[in-house]
This record gives C-alpha cells, structure tokens and sequence, in this order.
C-alpha cells in the first residue's frame, strides 16, 4: 500500500447506514472496499502468523542447540569410557547428584533396608 490512496466512507447500505468502510485505490480503474471487521481481521492475522513463526523459529532453534548439547554429551560419555570409567555408574551418580542429600540419604536408607529384608546384605 505504499502509494495507494485510502478514503474512508461513512453511511454503508440504507440498512445499515453507520457500517464504516475503507476504500483502497490502487488504479483508479480498480477499487477494493473492506470493512473495518475485515481490516481488523487482517491486521490480527497478520500479527498472529508473525508470533506463531517467530515461536516456530525459536523452538527450533533451541531444539538444534539440544541436539548439539545431547551429541557432546555423548562424545563425553564416550571418552570417560575410553579412560575405564563405568558410564552406568557415572549414569547414577548423575541422578544422584540431582537429588538434594536429605532425600538422597532417606533413599539410600530405604534401600539398604529392603536389602536386608531380603538377605541381600
């Protein structure tokens, strides 16, 4: 719409004579007439398509830098194993030292216990 004339019209069909319409010019031999309904709508779709591609965008994004994370932590894994660690247990100290020590020591406890219920240790 960079040069194109907008007019605005007041007193739609003799039904409904307070409808506000918008004329566009483009060529004088073409005329568009949208109501202020439809321009709104536009206006709120364009708004919507231009959030929904830019969280599309985001999300992809941070889903090749997940991608990226998950690879190097596996060339990690990896090279602790060339150097004779377990990756099981590393696994589980991972786990572990996600747990805060209260919770940790309360689990530890409990299996220890069930343990010895079954003759285990």
């Amino acid at each position: 719409m960079s040069r194109a004339a907008k007019k605005k019209i007041t007193g739609g069909s003799p039904a409904d004579p307070a409808v506000s319409v918008v004329v566009r010019i483009h060529d004088p031999r073409q005329v568009e007439a949208f109501t202020e309904v439809e321009i709104g709508k536009r206006r709120y779709e364009e708004i919507a398509s231009g959030q929904l591609k830019a969280i599309i965008e985001r999300i992809e994004r941070l889903d090749d830098e997940r991608k990226a994370v998950i690879t190097d932590i596996k060339e990690i894994f990896g090279e602790a194993k060339a150097n004779g660690f377990d990756v099981k247990v590393l696994r589980k100290l991972l786990a572990l030292r996600k747990v805060d020590r209260d919770t940790r020591e309360q689990f530890e406890a409990l299996v220890e216990l069930y343990q010895q219920a079954l003759g285990m240790i």
